[in-house]
């Protein structure tokens, strides 16, 4: 499968800081791809070297098969890009703002502009600077869509957005985006979770995992140990298990590789009392929260967490 976003040790560095440090990472084609990790992590820096925004201090990405850096306009004619902060012109109507940009992108598409307008409910002769947040994330999703982009490109979308908008903007990107590739960056993780594909997880500028959504689901488990008095928990535990912590005759802790068939045996390899195990999915958010905290706690082996071969 081709890959419309390729990084090959990608890196930028900030005066001494490393805000991405030599990140290697495919975006398949016709995947929705996000791109999350705590706040810091060099979400945003990564997008803006993708899109020619600055420069990488060292190594390159690939867009659409070009490198980054010689990004023409018959690459950004297929390539739709929104972000939190994007700039528009404010004094210019919606209708304007779509009219203006059409003479831009050879495969614009009209009728699909104004089906776009309905669509989101855009009051087409107001001002941009007229428009809630939410108004203005429509209108610079739609001035996107108008043109069938092989790629689009999401910088924080939903950011103090309510619940509504979230899902209208949602909605339209997938109902107008059918095997478009998306990339979108976003701390919202249970909207990402209701579409995405794909997750890469950055922290500290890294890329700590890169995979397919139903394959992180699958390995990620939080297991509680019931014993029938209060057990001590080893210091050395398995690079797998993350947050490992007792209470009274309960030990909780994450499994990032859980195998049901070997499961028990391992833990009872370490825990040999233990009475009753009981194990339950997770959701991406408590995923997300139980490797922030192990980065926190552990940089060298909070992430040991790689899918097996």
């Amino acid at each position: 499968m081709s890959s419309p976003i390729c990084t090959f040790e990608l890196t930028r560095k900030f005066r001494h800081a490393d805000a991405v440090d030599h990140l290697n990472f495919q975006v398949p084609e016709g995947s929705i791809f996000a791109l999350v990790g705590p706040n810091g992590a060099g979400k945003t820096t990564t997008i803006k070297m993708l899109m020619n925004i600055i420069r990488p201090s060292a190594g390159r990405s690939e867009v659409l098969g070009i490198n980054s850096r010689r990004l023409a306009p018959a690459q950004f004619a297929q390539i739709g890009y929104v972000s939190e902060n994007q700039e528009m012109p404010e004094w210019m109507t919606v209708a304007d703002f779509l009219h203006f940009l059409r003479p831009y992108y050879p495969a614009w598409d009209g009728v699909l502009a104004e089906e776009l307008v309905r669509q989101f409910e855009l009051p087409a002769r107001r001002r941009l600077k007229h428009l809630s947040r939410g108004m203005r994330m429509k209108a610079a999703l739609a001035s996107s869509l108008a043109y069938r982009p092989k790629l689009i490109v999401l910088d924080e979308p939903f950011t103090g957005l309510d619940a509504l908008v979230r899902d209208e903007l949602i909605e339209g990107l997938l109902a107008r985006a059918e095997g478009t590739t998306i990339l979108i960056a976003s701390h919202d993780l249970a909207e990402i979770e209701s579409f995405a594909s794909h997750i890469g997880y950055l922290d500290a500028g890294r890329l700590r995992f890169s995979e397919e959504l139903d394959s992180l689901s699958a390995r990620f488990r939080e297991v509680v140990l019931t014993f029938d008095t209060p057990p001590e928990v080893p210091c050395a535990l398995p690079a797998r298990w993350l947050r490992a912590e007792a209470s009274g005759p309960v030990v909780r802790l994450v499994d990032t590789q859980f195998n049901s068939d070997g499961a028990a045996e391992a833990l009872r390899s370490v825990f040999p009392d233990y009475r009753e195990m009981t194990v339950t999915g997770m959701p991406l958010r408590a995923i997300f929260v139980a490797l922030a905290k192990a980065g926190r706690g552990s940089a060298a082996g909070a992430f040991a967490c790689q899918p097996e071969n």
